[in-house]
């Protein structure tokens, strides 16, 4: 009896998701069709919407950025643009962020070789990662199916599992952080009594290194300066 109920149930669970998953992608379809006709301002919440249930990409991040540039919300533009060079490093996405924060005299945006070195590598991060790890499986495998494996072997085979450590949490991206707010402050130390550095400009792209309370610690010309939570957009 079980057997049959579950034979019958789970078509229709199969297909209760299959229309649940067209539904939820309705608004990004109605977007695109808005996008094409040029109605961008009533395309925007649509696609902001589809934001907000997970189902972006890089097209719609891409083209949210243009529609705020459109409207003169350069912050919000940098923001959809840093979103989408996380998920797909790009060349062509990085010029345009330089060019925006030229425009606007922003910092943090370099633009230069090293730059697009390291756009090069995060293209490849998770492609090398994976080679990594899979390299790892079959030096296991074999080491375990070679009884015989003398130890210079699993000494090698040690160093290069702490080269796969290495790779996995010191050369992954580092935390980002685009300012929120125009005329942000940031402190010498964690505390509005602190030190006053400088004023940030919204759009303004800092690393950031810890948390503390409300606070952020950024890097800022090379040192240490702290800015308010509200006042940071982290980037995920």
């Amino acid at each position: 009896m079980l057997k049959k109920a579950l034979f019958f149930l789970l078509p229709a669970l199969l297909l209760f998701q299959e229309v649940r998953s067209q539904n939820i992608s309705l608004p990004i379809q109605k977007a695109d069709s808005l996008f094409a006709r040029g109605r961008y301002e009533v395309a925007y919440p649509l696609y902001r919407q589809g934001l907000r249930q997970g189902l972006t990409s890089v097209r719609v991040l891409l083209r949210m950025a243009y529609i705020q540039e459109g409207l003169g919300h350069y912050p919000a533009a940098l923001y959809y643009l840093s979103l989408a060079q996380r998920r797909q490093p790009s060349y062509a996405t990085w010029r345009k962020m330089t060019e925006l924060a030229q425009s606007y005299r922003l910092a943090g945006y370099p633009d230069t070789w090293r730059t697009k070195l390291l756009i090069t590598f995060r293209r490849y991060y998770y492609t090398l990662l994976q080679g990594l790890l899979i390299g790892a499986v079959l030096g296991a495998v074999l080491l375990l199916v070679r009884r015989g494996a003398t130890r210079p072997w699993w000494l090698a085979y040690g160093l290069y599992l702490a080269f796969v450590g290495f790779y996995l949490n010191f050369l992954r991206s580092s935390q980002v952080g685009l300012v929120a707010r125009p005329h942000a402050a940031l402190m010498g130390g964690p505390s509005a009594g602190a030190t006053w550095l400088t004023t940030a400009r919204a759009g303004d792209r800092l690393l950031v290194r810890d948390q503390q309370d409300i606070w952020y610690r950024v890097e800022w010309r090379n040192r240490d300066a702290y800015i308010r939570r509200n006042d940071l957009l982290l980037l995920d």
